[in-house]
């Protein structure tokens, strides 16, 4: 995949290790189910920025926190896939733990158990107005808003941006942690925002509209440009109010779905640094997001050709 090599973006968000179980049915209760198991790196921001430059990024920078049990692997993973990471280590927490429990049926659906560990202790004092120096576009995982440091470390970040004129994009990331944050807190912290891409469960969550395409025209009014990820029904882009543009997906058998919302964030994100349109550059997501399926974990394969 390629978007192009201008531009440069900066990722704030988690950085976290992936276990993940692919089992087939449903799991059986007080006893075994057999599973193939496999410990991959993950975390949305973190992925988000490795699909950006495997889409053709010439310059994704990432800022997140880790423990130091897990610090160097992290970093040789984010750097082999082309990621300039720049990873707080926490003295005290251990790094982030998600295990991701995924059907291997048709749907490959999967549930999340997550341990934020180091990851969402991001605060303030991990900032700083240099990390902007050169950068054309900022990315804020959704996760930062889920507790209070990084919550305060993404205001800091979204006040340092608009007041360099950097545009800024939001993926609200789970519909869970986002209805125990509750809607009006997240639409407050989002009237700052440039670009808003939230997945059609969380754009119905944040309107109470049950439609997608309605929910995404509503949230345009807020955010100027907003992108509903629809998994299998493609995307739906929306400006200012007016009625969506559908995007159409790409027919694909998934393997596991883990992910796939974050290749579509990064190659979005990847095509409107090298100067695609809206609709172009969803298009690009769709495409990312359906190799994603094709894949185990949440990241793109090596630049060089590794897993």
């Amino acid at each position: 995949m390629s978007a192009g090599r201008r531009g440069s973006l900066l990722v704030v968000g988690d950085v976290v290790t992936d276990v993940v179980a692919r089992h087939r049915g449903p799991l059986a209760a007080g006893t075994d189910t057999a599973a193939a198991i496999r410990t991959l790196p993950g975390g949305a921001g973190a992925n988000v920025a490795c699909w950006a430059a495997y889409a053709g990024a010439a310059d994704v920078r990432l800022l997140g926190r880790v423990g130091a049990d897990a610090v160097a692997w992290h970093e040789r993973e984010l750097v082999a896939a082309g990621v300039r990471p720049r990873l707080v280590v926490d003295p005290q927490a251990a790094t982030g733990t998600v295990i991701c429990l995924v059907d291997t049926g048709a749907a490959a659906e999967r549930t999340f158990l997550t341990d934020s560990g180091a990851s969402l202790r991001l605060g303030p004092a991990d900032w700083s107005d240099a990390l902007l120096d050169g950068v054309d576009r900022l990315h804020l995982s959704g996760y930062l808003l889920f507790t209070e440091s990084s919550r305060a470390l993404a205001g800091t970040a979204l006040a340092a941006a608009r007041a360099r004129g950097v545009p800024v994009s939001l993926d609200p990331a789970s519909a869970g942690f986002l209805a125990e944050l509750g809607v009006d807190r997240f639409l407050a912290f989002a009237q700052g925002l440039d670009v808003l891409l939230p997945s059609r469960d969380e754009a119905c969550l944040l309107t109470g509209l049950p439609d997608p395409a309605d929910a995404a025209a509503e949230l345009s009014r807020l955010v100027p440009l907003v992108v509903v990820k629809a998994g299998a029904d493609g995307a739906l882009v929306a400006r200012r109010g007016a009625v969506p543009t559908r995007v159409p997906a790409l027919p694909v058998a998934p393997r596991d779905t883990t992910g796939a919302g974050d290749a579509f964030t990064g190659a979005f994100l990847a095509a409107l640094l090298a100067g695609a349109g809206p609709e172009e550059a969803a298009a690009r997501g769709c495409r990312a997001g359906a190799e994603a399926v094709r894949r185990v974990g949440g990241r793109p394969p090596h630049r060089d050709g590794g897993s």
